[in-house]
Protein backbone atom coordinates (compact mmCIF):
# COMPACT_ATOMS: atom_id res chain seq x y z
CA UNK A 1 0.00 0.00 0.00
CA UNK A 2 0.82 3.90 -0.19
CA UNK A 3 1.79 3.71 3.25
CA UNK A 4 4.13 0.58 3.32
CA UNK A 5 7.48 1.78 4.16
CA UNK A 6 6.17 5.27 6.22
CA UNK A 7 6.55 5.01 10.05
CA UNK A 8 7.28 8.12 12.81
CA UNK A 9 9.92 7.80 14.66
CA UNK A 10 11.98 10.16 17.64
CA UNK A 11 15.27 11.24 15.48
CA UNK A 12 18.19 13.70 17.05
CA UNK A 13 19.78 15.88 14.53
CA UNK A 14 22.74 17.36 15.93
CA UNK A 15 25.28 19.93 14.07
CA UNK A 16 28.60 17.84 13.90
CA UNK A 17 30.66 21.11 13.98
CA UNK A 18 28.61 22.97 16.94
CA UNK A 19 27.45 19.61 18.68
CA UNK A 20 25.52 21.65 21.44
CA UNK A 21 22.56 22.78 18.91
CA UNK A 22 20.39 20.00 18.09
CA UNK A 23 17.22 18.58 18.05
CA UNK A 24 14.99 15.57 19.25
CA UNK A 25 11.79 15.57 16.79
CA UNK A 26 9.21 13.21 15.24
CA UNK A 27 10.58 12.51 11.50
CA UNK A 28 9.00 10.91 9.32
CA UNK A 29 10.95 7.07 7.89
CA UNK A 30 10.32 7.11 4.26
CA UNK A 31 11.84 4.19 2.51
CA UNK A 32 10.75 5.36 -0.60
CA UNK A 33 12.84 8.69 0.44
CA UNK A 34 16.69 8.86 -0.52
CA UNK A 35 18.25 11.44 2.20
CA UNK A 36 17.30 13.62 5.02
CA UNK A 37 14.67 16.53 4.53
CA UNK A 38 14.53 19.25 7.18
CA UNK A 39 12.42 22.54 7.37
CA UNK A 40 14.16 25.76 7.09
CA UNK A 41 13.02 26.69 10.95
CA UNK A 42 15.22 23.35 11.58
CA UNK A 43 17.85 23.91 9.54
CA UNK A 44 18.21 27.30 10.55
CA UNK A 45 18.12 26.24 14.64
CA UNK A 46 20.61 23.75 13.98
CA UNK A 47 23.37 26.64 12.59
CA UNK A 48 23.72 24.46 9.19
CA UNK A 49 26.32 25.54 6.68
CA UNK A 50 25.02 25.84 3.12
CA UNK A 51 27.10 24.15 0.92
CA UNK A 52 24.94 23.90 -2.53
CA UNK A 53 22.09 23.51 -4.66
CA UNK A 54 20.46 20.98 -5.81
CA UNK A 55 16.89 19.85 -8.71
CA UNK A 56 14.20 17.88 -6.66
CA UNK A 57 11.76 16.04 -8.63
CA UNK A 58 8.54 15.92 -6.61
CA UNK A 59 5.70 13.35 -7.01
CA UNK A 60 3.72 15.54 -9.33
CA UNK A 61 6.45 15.74 -11.07
CA UNK A 62 7.45 19.25 -10.67
CA UNK A 63 11.10 20.35 -10.62
CA UNK A 64 12.76 22.51 -8.03
CA UNK A 65 16.05 23.87 -6.56
CA UNK A 66 16.78 23.39 -3.15
CA UNK A 67 19.55 24.16 -0.45
CA UNK A 68 21.38 21.76 0.75
CA UNK A 69 23.52 21.98 4.21
CA UNK A 70 26.63 20.09 5.44
CA UNK A 71 26.97 18.18 8.73
CA UNK A 72 24.39 16.91 10.67
CA UNK A 73 24.27 13.86 12.87
CA UNK A 74 21.35 12.08 12.73
CA UNK A 75 20.65 9.55 15.97
CA UNK A 76 18.35 6.78 15.58
CA UNK A 77 18.38 3.97 18.05
CA UNK A 78 21.34 5.40 19.79
CA UNK A 79 22.96 4.94 16.05
CA UNK A 80 24.10 8.13 14.60
CA UNK A 81 26.06 8.96 11.25
CA UNK A 82 26.79 12.30 9.23
CA UNK A 83 24.97 13.45 6.43
CA UNK A 84 23.35 16.22 3.96
CA UNK A 85 20.39 17.68 4.51
CA UNK A 86 18.11 18.93 1.90
CA UNK A 87 16.27 21.85 2.90
CA UNK A 88 12.65 22.22 2.60
CA UNK A 89 9.74 25.30 3.68
CA UNK A 90 9.21 25.83 7.67
CA UNK A 91 6.81 23.64 9.07
CA UNK A 92 7.11 20.35 6.43
CA UNK A 93 7.66 17.24 8.06
CA UNK A 94 11.70 16.15 8.31
CA UNK A 95 12.28 12.97 6.91
CA UNK A 96 14.67 10.15 7.08
CA UNK A 97 15.30 8.69 3.95
CA UNK A 98 16.61 4.89 2.84
CA UNK A 99 19.88 5.97 3.15
CA UNK A 100 20.37 7.03 6.36
CA UNK A 101 18.59 3.42 7.12
CA UNK A 102 21.45 1.34 5.22
CA UNK A 103 24.27 3.28 7.06
CA UNK A 104 22.65 2.92 10.50
CA UNK A 105 21.92 -0.74 9.64
CA UNK A 106 18.62 -0.37 10.39
CA UNK A 107 14.94 -1.52 8.89
CA UNK A 108 11.66 -0.46 9.05
CA UNK A 109 9.81 -3.42 10.59
CA UNK A 110 6.35 -3.86 8.70
CA UNK A 111 4.59 -5.86 11.24
CA UNK A 112 5.06 -3.49 14.39
CA UNK A 113 5.43 -0.20 11.94
CA UNK A 114 8.57 0.14 13.95
CA UNK A 115 12.31 1.09 13.06
CA UNK A 116 14.72 -2.34 14.04
CA UNK A 117 18.29 -2.36 14.03
CA UNK A 118 18.84 -5.35 11.37
CA UNK A 119 18.24 -8.66 12.79
CA UNK A 120 21.33 -10.14 11.27
CA UNK A 121 23.51 -7.87 13.23
CA UNK A 122 21.57 -6.45 16.14
CA UNK A 123 24.49 -5.67 18.11
CA UNK A 124 26.53 -3.45 15.92
CA UNK A 125 25.98 -1.80 12.31
CA UNK A 126 26.98 -3.95 9.52
CA UNK A 127 28.39 -2.53 6.28
CA UNK A 128 28.86 -4.28 3.23
CA UNK A 129 31.79 -3.56 1.60
CA UNK A 130 31.56 -4.35 -2.43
Amino acid sequence: GENMGKVIEKVKFRNVFEPDKFVEVEALIDTGATSVVLPKDLVNKLGLRKVGETKVRYANNKVETKPIYRGVIVEILGRSSIFDVLCEEEGTQPIVGQVVLEMLDLLVDPKSRKVIPNPASPDIPMLDLI
